[in-house]
């Protein structure tokens, strides 16, 4: 006798896995002769552990994947690992290990856990961006970068620790200070490797050709900072000119003040003696503050009179000029034209200083006196000169063409966004392939002597120093062109720069000649559908668009865009909050795969809610998934003692609960596959578990010996295959049908069978439900209309009362007015 077999996936999952990876199920080959389809999910750091938000972005992408693949397009989804970082660097200093043997050791772990997911990823694209044969490529990079004159060195500020004598990136500077030795951090001007992504500012504003989430655009566009606007001259009494750029010109005349940035050097020339001691203070203070908090709006704005004065262009009056940490060096022209009546922030600093606060643009009914606060809106120019009673947006213009026809300033559009910054001062990151020669100057490394590799032996000491530096044998070269002694440089790049290519290297991983092969690249590029988190908006994916259109630019791309689709997946929780160690909530989704499955884990992430949203973890919530799992499991045992019956459901007049049956089928085809396409995978999961209760419900009916079962079940196993593949693949091959059920083709549905054949009319008395009816799809204005008014339940609340009207919304409601 023939006994149904219990479900087990910690014997059934390993099984198939390896039979995937013998078989080599998920590698992707180029064929021109199918469609291809380059799904993508970002490649994750090596930390150690694959922990459940991991596992949140890598189920339902891997299920995505899945279902294009069954759809028939040749599908490619890579994974590698994103390596280099300050994380490995520190662990080297903490545990005494080399970064190299940390990252690799945490690669074979996330590895492991990543082939336990039972996912599609070809594994034979793998990268890891901390071995040569990766990082080889981003120097090469980095040399047409260089060679374009799109690389290029400059002074710029950096967190400076005077006790270790280095510089600290942003995550080593806790609450001022060094977080090594506590030493308070200050800013120092240093020369530092910049790409020059503001060359492409315009061209990074437009969407046209991407399909992505309004957000994320929203935040590139306000990241970018396009404004227009005009840049005016200023004059110091000393002859010195100081440009400043403003969005309202046409409140010139009401300038009272200028503020310098800090790190401004005409602080330095025309701060007074008498004021040289608190401007100095001032400055060295302003230097301690990072960018972010210097920008804080809930930060007071101050600032230090230096003690000279400069001209307003357009009335000649003077103007004191102050010192201010507010203003940034780094944007616009690192002055700023102080307009108290019509900037919120120029108000309180004037307000707080005791500076002039004069009205320029009058408000709506302004009578000429004081403002109460700053007035940013528009209306006419007053107090302007030759330019009164012009209405302040003409006005714009026209104080525009005065100062270019008199040579005072010039239409200008400035950028919020600055060239990107991508030199850093530590060892575990790419060498940048530049030789510094006291003959020849700056050197960029020959092509064919790369990658400058990282040196194995290098020392890390506690001090924040790059252990590049310390290393004689790194440091220490000959120049490529004179053959005299020279040093390298010491500064790796930004680990961004891994990742603003690496979906490139996945369609040739292992070629040593390039770093991508053009007719490879030609076929799968641009990914179709990229899946990832929206924190990326502003450095990622603004970095791999730039990376895009500057290597097309170069010649080496024929593509304006590297992701076309792009979809933000949300967070998990644990008891309403973000999962941290310190919190003790991280969910370690190996013990859940140990004890209910993958499948199970999987299924329970796509149903916790919508992916966009995210959703917060339940044990409770787990459980309920894998019971849904053993109840398919058990349908499909049945189905196995009782015989699949043969043949395709015949065309024509059928039983009605074969016509029901059927209806469930392709309702439920229709359903899951409209979900999977708008990765709403939670009412997908939901619409599977109707099915198969509604299948457990009539298993052991007539129904169930008919074709339209065998359909019905073989829908259900197809349907599950790219949330549970496991239990899919072993249930498709237990009823003898063809190897794997992941090389099928997703089934499709009939609208007509998928029709509903009855709907429920909702009926109302006065505005209240009291009446629900069930009637065919397709019922008339007067047969509704008549159904509802011979309900015995509506006729109760009808009282005798007369009917005064009868409203029938089709395929809807029906509502009853009485007459008061």
């Amino acid at each position: 006798m023939t006994v149904a077999k219990e479900y087990k996936p910690t014997e059934i999952e390993p099984k198939w896995q390896a039979r995937w990876a013998e078989d080599r199920l998920y590698e992707a080959h180029e064929d021109p002769a199918r469609q291809k389809y380059y799904t993508l999910v970002m490649f994750p750091y090596p930390s150690g552990d694959l922990h459940v938000g991991h596992w949140y972005n890598y189920a339902p992408a891997d299920a995505f994947a899945r279902f294009q693949r069954m759809h028939g397009f040749n599908v490619m989804h890579p994974i590698g690992f994103d390596a280099f970082g300050l994380p490995a660097e520190n662990a080297a200093v903490k545990r005494g290990i080399h970064p190299f043997t940390w990252t690799v050791g945490n690669i074979e772990r996330m590895r492991e856990q990543l082939r336990s997911l039972g996912s599609v990823f070809d594994w034979s694209r793998e990268v890891a961006t901390c071995f040569p044969d990766y990082y080889r490529w981003n120097q090469w990079l980095f040399l047409q970068f260089y060679n374009k004159g799109l690389a290029y060195k400059a002074k710029k500020p950096a967190n400076w620790c005077p006790s270790c004598n280095t510089v600290l990136a942003n995550e080593q500077v806790v609450d001022g200070a060094c977080e090594r030795c506590g030493t308070i951090v200050t800013r120092r001007d240093i020369d530092q490797w910049l790409l020059r992504i503001t060359d492409y500012a315009d061209e990074l504003l437009d969407f046209s050709r991407i399909d992505w989430p309004e957000k994320i655009k929203i935040m590139q566009t306000n990241w970018i900072g396009r404004s227009t606007g005009a840049e005016i001259v200023f004059r110091a009494e000393s002859g010195q000119e100081i440009p400043v750029f403003t969005t309202r010109p046409d409140t010139t005349f009401g300038v009272t003040f200028m503020v310098l940035a800090p790190e401004h050097p005409l602080v330095e020339q025309l701060t007074t003696s008498a004021r040289r001691q608190a401007v100095d203070e001032y400055v060295e203070q302003a230097r301690r503050a990072t960018e972010i908090e210097r920008l804080s709006t809930e930060r007071e704005k101050t600032g230090v009179f230096i003690g000279s004065y400069c001209l307003n262009p357009l009335n000649g009056e003077r103007v004191p000029i102050w010192v201010g940490d507010y203003v940034l060096y780094t944007y616009g022209t690192g002055a700023v034209m102080g307009v108290p009546a019509h900037d919120t922030r120029d108000f309180v600093f004037a307000r707080r200083y005791g500076l002039p606060i004069p009205v320029v643009i009058a408000p709506p009914g302004w009578e000429g006196g004081e403002l109460p606060e700053a007035y940013v809106g528009e209306g006419a120019m007053v107090n302007s000169g030759q330019f009164d009673d012009l209405p302040s947006k003409e006005g714009i213009e026209r104080v525009i063409e005065y100062l270019e026809e008199h040579g005072l300033g010039k239409r200008r559009v400035n950028y919020r966004i600055r060239d990107w910054l991508i030199s850093r001062q530590r060892y575990w990151g790419t060498p940048i392939p530049i030789v510094y020669c006291d003959t020849c100057g700056v050197v960029p490394v020959p092509v064919e002597d790369l990658p400058v590799l990282l040196p194995e032996d290098a020392e890390f000491r506690p001090t924040g120093e790059s252990p590049l530096k310390l290393h004689h044998g790194f440091v220490n070269t000959t120049c490529p062109i004179c053959g005299q002694d020279a040093v390298r440089e010491t500064d790796t790049m930004d680990t961004f720069v891994d990742s603003s290519w690496y979906f490139l290297r996945y369609t040739s991983p292992n070629d040593d000649r390039e770093p991508w092969d053009r007719e490879k690249v030609g076929y799968w590029l641009p990914v179709d559908q990229y899946m990832g988190g929206a924190e990326h908006a502003v450095m990622h994916l603004l970095y791999s668009r730039f990376f895009v259109k500057a290597l097309r630019d170069m010649g080496l791309l024929d593509i304006d865009e590297p992701f076309t689709h792009l979809f933000n997946q949300g967070i998990i929780t644990k008891d309403g909050t973000k999962m941290s160690k310190s919190r003790g909530n991280v969910v370690n989704p190996d013990d859940f795969v140990s004890r209910m499955g993958a499948d199970t884990v999987r299924a329970y992430l796509m149903f916790i809610g919508p992916w966009d949203q995210g959703g917060d973890w339940s044990d409770q919530g787990i459980a309920g998934v894998y019971r849904y799992m053993n109840r398919a499991w058990n349908l499909v045992q049945a189905v196995l003692l009782a015989g699949l019956p043969s043949g395709e459901p015949a065309a024509g007049e059928q039983s009605p609960g074969v016509r029901d049956l059927r209806r469930w089928t392709h309702k439920t085809i229709r359903r899951v596959t409209e979900d999977i396409e708008r990765f709403r995978f939670n009412t997908m999961l939901a619409a599977l578990m109707e099915f198969t209760n509604y299948l457990g419900s009539v298993q052991g009916s007539e129904v169930a010996r008919t074709p339209a079962w065998s359909e019905a079940i073989r829908t259900l196993l197809l349907l599950l295959a790219p949330t549970a593949p496991h239990l899919a693949e072993e249930m498709w091959h237990e009823l003898g049908l063809p190897y794997s059920i992941h090389n099928q083709p997703w089934p499709s549905w009939n609208e007509a069978l998928a029709a509903e054949e009855q709907i429920t009319l909702v009926v109302q008395v006065d505005g209240k439900v009291r009446e629900r009816l069930n009637v065919p799809v397709g019922i008339g204005d007067e047969e509704a209309k008549g159904q509802a008014l011979a309900s015995a339940n509506v006729r109760k609340f009808l009282d005798n009362r007369r009917v005064a009207n009868v409203v029938y919304v089709p395929g809807r409601l029906v509502n009853i007015v009485t007459a008061k």
